[in-house]
């Protein structure tokens, strides 16, 4: 089977890359070793936290900034496209502190994100209570964020997929790579338990698994999974309005009226169930910040494997070694925001090269020192 481009992976990434490619014209095949959006894409909050997760200004931030930007056009454009609407919350997020040290920190950092010409507001305690009434009030004060919007995390990769499928992409499920056939510095040719694919152009976009897909080709791509467990709830009637990140767990609310709450970090985790312990810290979390979520009825719990690097940043651009492989993946809690800019970038580096990433983000940089796999 011929395409122009084959990406193996069906994630927000992957599917996002294929949007941007077939809205161009571009023949797109998309391998999915499971469904669409069955693992991490599924499994976040869809929070767009450019800034509250920024420790100091690089290359990622403004990575994260870039992307952001994009979704407010991209919710009205994925609407006529697909009629998917990603559910785009622009209430902003609260960075809120319980400790004195936490909220020092909070305003240093809302201090040279203004000097940024970033939109950054402490929030003093009767400021955040007349924003939040429900909060408990052992809170110190927030810092808001009013452009770190939330969406819907299955919505936005099922509108990319349903959208690059209309524009004439092909998305195969449960086709899983176990062989990556290379030859003279070239992807020749991918294989499936059932099928063989050729492509001029293969991304690898298959999360956490992108490790063992550039083993194949012979390419070191070093990936840390961080274990993430959330959980679901829906009060009877409305007790937040912001995101509300905190210091032991996340608030978000859903246009369904639940609440995710999340989530826990565990390192070098790969197994997908959910534990006792993780469900029990994120409530007793979530209780001490909000106690009226008490009542609120039980939905569901659930686990995804976040894929990150050692250094915190994704790879993104061309693997040097081929002429026709690249790569996009890494991007650990910043998936969901970081897809529309990546698919877009991916996809102009494509089709021209007229595109390219920070060098901060080359695949190549890991390679300092060390050997190839031979």
């Amino acid at each position: 089977m011929n395409r122009d481009v084959l990406i193996i992976g069906g994630g927000v990434i992957g599917s996002s890359i294929a949007y941007y490619l077939a809205k161009q014209g571009v023949k797109v095949t998309v391998l999915e070793r499971d469904r669409i959006a069955a693992h991490a894409s599924s499994s976040a909050a869809g929070m767009l936290g450019a800034q509250s997760e920024m420790e100091q200004p690089d290359p990622l931030v403004d990575l994260c900034l870039a992307s952001r930007s994009m979704f407010p056009q991209l919710q009205k454009e994925l609407v006529e496209v697909t009629g998917i609407d990603i559910e785009l919350n622009q209430a902003g997020l609260l960075k809120v502190a319980t400790h004195e040290e936490t909220a020092e920190r909070l305003k240093w950092r809302g201090k040279w994100q203004r000097e940024m010409g970033l939109e950054a507001i402490w929030f003093e305690p009767y400021e955040l209570y007349d924003k939040e009434p429900k909060l408990a009030s052992r809170s110190l004060g927030a810092l808001y964020l009013p452009n770190d919007y939330q969406v819907s995390a299955p919505k936005l990769t099922r509108a990319f997929a349903q959208g690059a499928k209309q524009f004439g992409a092909e998305f195969i499920e449960h086709a899983e790579v176990i062989e990556v056939q290379c030859e003279k510095e070239q992807v020749v040719a991918v294989h499936t338990r059932t099928e063989r694919y050729h492509a001029d152009q293969v991304v690898i976009a298959a999360g956490i698994w992108s490790q063992y897909i550039a083993e194949l080709c012979r390419v070191p791509l070093p990936m840390k999974p961080l274990k993430g467990e959330s959980l679901a709830i829906k009060p009877s009637y409305p007790l937040i309005q912001h995101t509300i990140f905190a210091e032991r767990c996340y608030l978000v609310p859903k246009a369904d009226g639940q609440i995710i709450v999340g989530a826990t970090e565990i390192p070098d985790e790969m197994s997908s169930h959910v534990t006792v312990k993780g469900v029990n810290t994120l409530l007793q979390a979530a209780l001490e910040l909000v106690p009226e979520l008490a009542q609120s009825e039980w939905k569901r719990c659930w686990a995804g494997i976040r894929p990150g690097t050692n250094d915190g940043k994704p790879y993104l651009g061309k693997i040097s070694l081929y002429s026709n492989l690249y790569v996009a993946c890494g991007h650990r809690r910043n998936g969901i925001l970081l897809a529309p800019i990546t698919g877009k970038r991916m996809a102009q580096m494509i089709v021209d090269g007229s595109v390219t990433f920070d060098p901060a983000f080359r695949p190549e940089r890991i390679w300092i020192g060390k050997e190839v796999i031979g």
